[in-house]
């Protein structure tokens, strides 16, 4: 049975990378397509086959800026899911802080991001500061926001067990309540993981001298626009790279709610 059961997901996981590239192979020949029957000018929509001769040729210069942004990206993103785990626990545990707290968070949302990009540039400077800053941002909100939402809606019945077995707070918080809101959690950094490199790549358009976003806009200036495609097909190359490995490491915690134990 469980040689049955290997073989299947086998063939689930060949019919869902064939899928994908089949949809890549249909966006190339779309693209080209376009370019071909409008007659675009280079400058304006370079065909794919530019496109990979200027990533092959600017390749080293490319692999440099990728490392600063998926430095910028990473580190924020252990910042902000440290931060939004620590916020939702405690907004969970304290009704005062989700009467005052929670509205300001909701509040901040609504400000455009873009408007606080030069903000933290002022305040941070041009260099790594202010990017990590903006992803965090980003990414602190939706892992606030999930996981909170997953430790108030805890099964009654678990509740009721806790109280039945004089379980304190901390107790019923530590053991019962942060393992059911875990799938919670993983959701939230799912979508955190998609969001964390727009925030590093708002905050190099705005100031930077290092990163795919400041390579775009130098490439852009320079009416490079082979090389502006590429270092947005890199960004968007490691933007899901990004949220297939955070997806294998949360996969666990979708699981491990203490009703499933």
């Amino acid at each position: 049975m469980s040689g049955r059961a290997a073989a299947q997901a086998a063939g689930r996981g060949v019919m869902k990378y064939g899928s994908a590239f089949l949809a890549i192979g249909f966006a190339l020949l779309l693209w080209q397509g376009i370019v071909t029957l409008t007659g675009l000018p280079k400058f304006i929509l370079p065909g794919p086959r530019l496109v990979a001769e200027s990533w092959w040729t600017n390749r080293a210069l490319i692999a440099e800026h990728t490392l600063i942004t998926a430095m910028e990206v990473l580190i924020g993103l252990v910042i902000g899911t440290a931060l939004g785990i620590a916020s939702a626990i405690y907004l969970a545990s304290s009704r005062v802080a989700r009467l005052v707290i929670q509205p300001i968070l909701v509040f901040t949302q609504a400000l455009p991001v873009f408007a606080l990009a030069p903000i933290l540039t002022l305040w941070l400077g041009f260099g790594l500061g202010s990017k990590i800053a903006m992803a965090v941002l980003i990414i602190y909100f939706p892992v606030t926001s999930s996981f909170c939402d997953g430790l108030m809606r805890t099964p009654r019945g678990l509740l009721d067990l806790a109280q039945t077995m004089q379980a304190g707070h901390w107790r019923t918080l530590r053991l019962i309540r942060i393992p059911a809101a875990l799938p919670s959690l993983a959701s939230g950094i799912r979508l955190a993981a998609v969001y964390a490199p727009i925030g590093a790549v708002i905050g190099e358009w705005v100031g930077a001298s290092r990163g795919l976003g400041y390579l775009m806009l130098l490439a852009n200036g320079r009416a490079k626009t082979d090389l502006m495609f590429a270092a947005l097909l890199t960004l968007g190359v490691f933007a899901v790279l990004l949220h297939l490995a955070v997806h294998l490491a949360t996969r666990r915690l979708s699981g491990s709610s203490p009703d499933r134990a």
